[in-house]
């Protein structure tokens, strides 16, 4: 019984490791994002310049930039297919989001443009409703908002650098229940946090035609804080304060583009996503908590995640005066190695697909709208080690993602 409650208690703490890191990067945050697989940095304009690409403020036109955007954000049911037990295959439930940002730059002044940008640049939601899954994952989710105010510097004509403090909340919830296995283990953990970072951008144009940018956003160390409640057989064992602290990574990119014939843009774009700064876990308690818990809850995690690869391209094409046409592609890598995978995230290599348009209402109206669909490849694990450990052995497959989004932008 005391196996059991430990191999259950771990899936937990594991799962919640999982959520506190933030291990789903969000790159698309408007319209013309999503309508290129995030293939938006050396070619970003307009407003929302302030969050992709600071330095290119500096070529935007002369005027105050406005943008509002709005994403719908569709997580279809991951089927999990056990490879020993009929009994544990499931789905995951339906998932829907709504996420508003917002992107602001200024005319200039002196050479120096101003910026602000509201993101929802990561997140995470799971939730399982079978037995077998809610021992581990009943529920995981993370929000994060991340508010950048941005400066650009012209130093001349064709070089620009750019940059400005990243501000980023989150909170979080993790619950788990493994009542329906005969073992009434609950947790149910609530967390928040304000910490800080930096970025940086840098664009050079070596002809009108072409940009060759770099943008770099700074790993940020999030400690979560908050309150458990640990249950153990119907009994609320602790309930208390908790912390834990993890990496938000940093993100480097470096992006190409060319403009042909004056109408259709391509750009390519590769970023690296330093996750290998999250290399365990640990829980802090404000007060101990039971003995037969510490093992598990108290003793540091080893997660070992890898640093990450994105492989971008996007082309915009000016159909007419009015109307721009976009599209794009990318290949986005997990940073969870299989051995640590759990129902809370199945994630994997993916494939992005995405198209848009934007289209001028007048000479100072915009409007937008952006597809993107996420296809998450099929993966097998073989995680669990024992009869009795509750942890993935069988295929996860479907999920994924769909994205749209909406944009309104306005100059003043």
């Amino acid at each position: 019984m005391k196996n059991r409650i430990l191999k259950i208690t771990t899936m937990s703490l594991i799962a919640s490791s999982m959520l506190m890191a933030s291990g789903w990067r969000i790159p698309e945050q408007s319209s013309s994002s999503t309508a290129l697989s995030g293939a938006y940095v050396a070619n970003a304009n307009g407003a929302d310049s302030s969050y992709y690409n600071p330095a290119n403020m500096s070529f935007n036109e002369d005027s105050h930039l406005l943008e509002f955007s709005f994403t719908y954000i569709n997580l279809p049911s991951v089927t999990y297919t056990d490879s020993a037990n009929p009994a544990f295959n499931a789905k995951s439930k339906n998932e829907n989001f709504y996420v508003p940002t917002t992107f602001l730059t200024s005319k200039d002044y002196s050479g120096f443009r101003y910026g602000l940008s509201i993101t929802a640049p990561g997140g995470l939601s799971k939730r399982w409703e079978s037995a077998y899954q809610m021992a581990s994952a009943q529920e995981f989710t993370l929000k994060i908002i991340e508010f950048n105010p941005v400066v650009s510097y012209a130093i001349n004509s064709k070089l620009s650098i750019g940059g400005g403090l990243r501000v980023i909340y989150s909170d979080g919830i993790v619950r788990s229940d493994a009542s329906g296995l005969g073992t009434d283990v609950q947790r149910d953990l609530k967390g928040n946090t304000i910490e800080f970072g930096y970025n940086l951008a840098l664009s050079y144009k070596p002809t009108k035609e072409s940009n060759i940018a770099l943008t770099y956003r700074s790993n940020v160390d999030i400690n979560e804080e908050g309150n458990a409640k640990l249950y153990l057989n119907g009994t609320k064992v602790y309930d208390g304060g908790a912390s834990v602290e993890v990496p938000l990574p940093a993100v480097l990119a470096f992006a190409i583009s060319y403009t042909f014939n004056q109408k259709t843009t391509v750009e390519l774009e590769y970023d690296r996503t330093y996750w290998s700064k999250y290399k365990q876990l640990d829980f802090n308690y404000v007060s101990p908590i039971p003995a037969i818990l510490v093992p598990t809850f108290d003793n540091p995690i080893p997660r070992n995640w890898k640093d990450t690869s994105a492989f971008r391209i996007g082309v915009t094409h000016q159909y007419n005066e009015k109307l721009k046409l976009l599209a794009g592609f990318a290949i986005d890598e997990s940073p969870a190695p299989d051995v640590v995978l759990g129902f809370e995230l199945p994630d994997s290599d993916a494939k992005l697909y995405s198209l848009g348009f934007e289209y001028k209402l007048n000479k100072k109206i915009k409007i937008g709208l952006s597809y993107l669909y996420d296809s998450k490849d099929e993966v097998t694990v073989h995680n669990r080690t024992s009869l009795t450990s509750v942890a993935p052995d069988g295929t996860f497959s479907d999920g994924g993602a769909h994205l749209l989004t909406a944009s309104f932008k306005y100059k003043f």
